[in-house]
């Protein structure tokens, strides 16, 4: 059986780009943790604004704290980068742009505790949603927690783990991709059958997206991502078969009796209005019968839709371009 790690045998992994506005916030994050990694290695994947700048002081004042430069580097290779350069068996990886709770990596070292074989353990994280359209928007695509060994929680998510190091190389690192590296990494730890426990109190704090604008550009992102790794099946094919629902319907309307079309905003109404229930807490009614939140919250169920056609669209048009070339 395993030695449970101790919080000076791990590594905290951090792949950074363009985190301007939110590095010191999420160092001073980990600079207040109950228990002290043995070491914290920041990966800047080419920054464009004073992140590296930003980290040089920042790492200076706090010992075993480095920065490593990893050019023009996407967040899978940034990790892979970061766990090659680390020196200590376990790795902890977490995301730039949130703030960790003060027991976070306590609470990731405990779980291997109470289950000594575990080769990786799976954190939580909370979205921050403090706004009305914040809030709408958790409602519209944040993940409910689900009750797990010791608590709910969300996850698995790259933004709260702990891997062993052998577990991380046996598996090949990350895929070296801007999204879609994380749910095609934790597959193969399943595949690989590494055994895997929970810590639910290991959480961090996730801003969520502030504007409509902003959800869109990040989900056409996201999208392309996602098909250039082969993963639509995940995500794209299910919101194409509502949409081709709706044209059968529209046709229908067109075509026979007009009042097909009704079931058009009905079935909008309907999705929206799971949405809410799904992932409302203690007010689910009160969510449910407000106009201003249920017609926020269908706004931004539609505008992922259309993020997520454009990005396909774009991904595709990478995948023809890379087989020209």
């Amino acid at each position: 059986m395993p030695a449970a790690p101790e919080p000076k045998d791990v590594s905290i992994v951090i792949p950074v780009k363009n985190e301007s506005a939110s590095i010191d916030v999420f160092a001073a994050g980990l600079a207040e943790q109950t228990a002290t990694a043995g070491e914290v290695i920041f990966v800047d994947g080419g920054s464009t604004d004073d992140t590296r700048d930003r980290l040089r002081a920042i790492t200076k004042t706090h010992p075993g704290w480095r920065l490593i430069s990893a050019g023009q580097a996407t967040p899978g290779r940034g990790r892979n980068v970061g766990a090659r350069s680390a020196c200590l068996p376990w790795i902890a990886f977490t995301d730039a742009g949130t703030r960790a709770d003060r027991a976070w990596l306590a609470s990731l070292v405990a779980a291997t505790r109470r289950d000594p074989d575990a080769a990786v353990v799976w954190g939580n994280f909370h979205p921050v949603a403090d706004t009305f359209f914040t809030r709408c928007a958790a409602l519209a695509y944040v993940t409910k927690p689900t009750p797990r060994p010791g608590g709910a929680s969300r996850g698995p998510a790259t933004m709260s783990m702990l891997i062993r190091r052998d577990a991380w190389e046996a598996v090949g690192g990350f895929p070296d991709l801007r999204a879609g590296e994380d749910l095609i990494f934790f597959q193969k730890i399943r595949t690989q059958g590494a055994r895997a426990a929970w810590a639910p109190d290991a959480a961090v704090h996730w801003r969520v997206l502030p504007t409509l604008a902003q959800t869109f550009q990040r989900l056409r992102e996201y999208s392309r991502a996602n098909v250039q790794a082969g993963l639509e099946r995940r995500w794209h094919y299910g919101i194409l078969r509502q949409y081709a629902v709706f044209a059968l319907l529209a046709l229908l309307a067109g075509f026979h009796d007009w009042r097909w079309a009704i079931a058009i905003p009905a079935l909008f109404a309907l999705r929206t209005a799971k949405s809410i229930w799904m992932r409302a807490d203690d007010r689910r009614m009160t969510s449910l019968v407000n106009p201003a939140i249920f017609f926020t919250v269908l706004t931004i169920l539609v505008t992922v839709d259309m993020a997520t056609f454009a990005g396909w669209a774009q991904g595709i048009a990478d995948k023809v371009r890379a087989r020209r070339g």
